[in-house]
């Protein structure tokens, strides 16, 4: 047989052989780093045996799907030393992920102490090194063999597979999983690892079934590289906005109130009322929309007509019961519908369009318990909602202009470099979720697709995140940790005009059907507080700021001159506070640098003299004496372009 190796080359052999052999005639250092073997584009263990002409890469800690087998053989010694440390506990999954692996048990919480322990028994493990093997089971003696070790999260897999699977076990010493693999040929390469936290989890991810304990850890070949990591994820931490938000006071949540349901704390609400401010300004003003407010809920009836009610309404507050009462009300996961009515509420011709609403837009969806996380993921949430009804010629211009308007916000906010785009495509496999046939959406998809070339934006694609009536572009960022969310969202709707009647006049008098694009300009405003506050670890751009400027009187004596100080600065739209405090200078200036303040004025006796302020940044410390009217004048520039200044290492 022929095997065609990575690098172009080829190896005879006539007999099959293993992964692992083919890896050693390679090389002896090749075979002793290998993690796994990459077999006709399937990742495959070393031990599978090749016996016809393949295309084969060797897979090393280097490779991801390396990565990945390496780490979810670390995860198998995690579970064997929690069940020989909780012999009752029940083992669920445990897969490798991205930077880590974590497993799931059905077992008590755990504090960082029972962590350490645990990673104690996990290198007794691997010094002992016990062999690993793998082996199979029909699917009914698979079961039995898990039924016998009383192991029923593992039951319930292998009974949701085919009655003719043939299932794959690996047996590490006295632990025996059940297991796809690939897994590593022994332990002794797991030479550096860590169990990072632990936490809550709903098996299979269903907060109708029960709370599982979840160990996440993260395992490398080299102790520098996992300090390193490590590292990392200490300074990860120090922005992660459920933290840092709440250490701000800019959110907090309350268990009376109820979970997704975050109360915006007064700097917090400041924050969003200023973009909120902005982009309504810049979508009126600038970009040629209409506002319109519409209500928090609606009859059923009406998300009947739009669809919602048959392809969203889990995701809904349903208030009322069909069955019992006359009318059943829900509170709105979007706007479209409603105002779809503000469109048709005077009849538009071809001379009209587009025509394009907008509206900062309160929402609520009904998401599992489980999904929920500080501002990201919530209950209730405000949006820069709008809706774009246009003629079918108008469809690649005015979806340009809204890809244009968000990246524009985006470069704004300085958090260009920090997204991608992902053009969300039907599921052809389920097609009963969607509106529209096949050329539907092929056309549609074809549209959207064309426009992301034209614009030279990279983008990927994925099938199964569309709305039910048409395909979408989707901006999407990442949270500290890795987890990526969409935050602004741009959709073409060629189909739903026809549910509710809408259309306008064109130019031989005839009635014709408009095209609908659904977008987002900034998406929700809560999201991105939290992505700000990631981004910049809380110290905001000026213009952003709850509060942008703190007058620090030297003494008592000052404080008139800093009370006029500081009237002048509102005067002028400047957000600032007096610190009146009988407290040492340095004190006020330490405390204002620990609120990530953008400038601090001192004021003392030359400054109330001669009408100046000592100015200190967070972007070069000490700046020295200004006159309060160059300062006023610098401060309000760099607030009216939105200004994002470099932050420069204050000693």
């Amino acid at each position: 047989m022929i095997i065609r190796l990575k690098d172009g080359s080829q190896k005879e052999y006539e007999q099959p052989m293993s992964v692992l052999d083919i890896a050693k005639d390679i090389s002896e250092g090749l075979a002793r780093n290998a993690c796994a073997g990459e077999l006709n584009g399937e990742t495959v263990d070393l031990r599978t045996i090749v016996s016809e002409d393949s295309d084969l890469n060797i897979l090393t800690f280097q490779d991801e799907k390396g990565k990945l087998a390496f780490r979810h053989t670390a995860s198998h010694v995690l579970a064997q030393a929690v069940k020989r440390l909780y012999p009752d506990a029940k083992i669920a999954i445990g897969p490798a992920i991205e930077d880590g692996f974590y497993y799931d048990f059905d077992m008590e919480p755990l504090s960082r102490e029972d962590l350490d322990a645990i990673e104690r028994e996990m290198k007794k493990v691997i010094k002992e090194n016990p062999s690993i093997e793998r082996f199979e089971l029909p699917r009914e003696e698979a079961i039995a063999f898990m039924k016998e070790k009383d192991e029923p999260y593992k039951v319930e897999l292998i009974e949701d597979l085919p009655e003719d699977a043939v299932i794959s076990f690996y047996k590490q010493g006295d632990f025996t999983d059940l297991c796809a693999g690939p897994h590593l040929m022994n332990l002794k390469n797991i030479k550096a690892f860590k169990l990072t936290s632990s936490s809550g989890a709903y098996w299979r991810g269903n907060e109708k079934n029960k709370m599982l304990t979840r160990i996440y850890g993260t395992a490398y070949t080299k102790k520098a590289d996992l300090e390193e990591r490590l590292k990392y994820l200490e300074e990860i931490k120090l922005r992660d906005h459920n933290r840092l938000g709440r250490e701000m006071e800019l959110f907090t949540t309350v268990d009376v109130v109820g979970q997704g349901l975050p109360l915006m704390l007064p700097k917090g609400q400041k924050i969003i009322q200023t973009m909120q401010r902005w982009i309504e300004d810049l979508e009126d003003n600038e970009w040629g929309y209409v506002r319109t407010k519409t209500p928090l809920m609606a009859k059923s009836d009406l998300y009947k007509i739009s669809g919602h009610w048959d392809h969203y309404k889990e995701g809904m507050f349903v208030l009322g019961d069909e069955e019992k009462d006359k009318e059943v009300m829900a509170l709105r996961p979007m706007t479209c519908p409603f105002q779809y009515y503000c469109y048709k509420n005077s009849q538009k011709s071809y001379r009209d369009l587009p025509y394009r609403m907008a509206e900062t837009s309160t929402l609520f969806r009904n998401e599992d318990s489980g999904e929920m996380h500080g501002l990201t993921r919530v209950r209730q949430f405000t949006i820069s909602e709008g809706h774009l009804i246009i003629r079918p010629d108008q469809a690649n211009e005015e979806l340009k202009r809204c890809l244009e308007l968000a990246q524009y916000c985006l470069t704004t906010l300085g958090l260009q470099d920090d997204v991608t785009y992902r053009l969300s495509k039907w599921d052809p496999n389920n097609k009963e979720k969607y509106l529209g046939d096949d050329e539907y959406w092929e056309s549609t998809q074809g549209q959207i697709r064309d426009i992301l070339v034209e614009q030279n934006v990279p983008f990927t694609e994925a099938d199964g995140e569309a709305a039910f009536y048409g395909p979408k572009i989707d901006i999407q960022a990442k949270n500290v940790y890795g987890k990526e969310d969409t935050m602004i969202t741009i959709q073409l709707d060629c189909a739903i005009a026809e549910n509710f009647d809408m259309y306008y006049i064109d130019q031989n008098g005839e009635k014709q059907r408009p095209y609908v694009i659904h977008r987002t300009s900034i998406g929700c405003y809560e999201r991105t507080l939290a992505w700000l506050i990631e981004k910049y670890a809380g110290k905001f751009p000026t213009w952003l700021c709850p509060e942008q400027v703190r007058v620090l009187p030297i003494s008592e004596k000052y404080a008139d001159y800093a009370e006029k100080v500081n009237r002048e600065l509102k005067k002028n739209g400047i957000l600032s506070t007096i610190d009146n405090r009988s407290e040492k200078i340095g004190y006020k200036i330490r405390e204002a640098r620990i609120a990530k303040l953008p400038y601090m004025l001192v004021v003392g006796a030359k400054e109330q003299e001669e009408g100046l302020v000592s100015v200190r940044s967070r972007f070069a410390g000490d700046e020295g004496q200004k006159t309060l009217a160059e300062f006023i004048s610098a401060i309000t520039e760099e607030i009216r372009t939105k200004t994002i200044r470099e932050e420069v290492p204050v000693e």
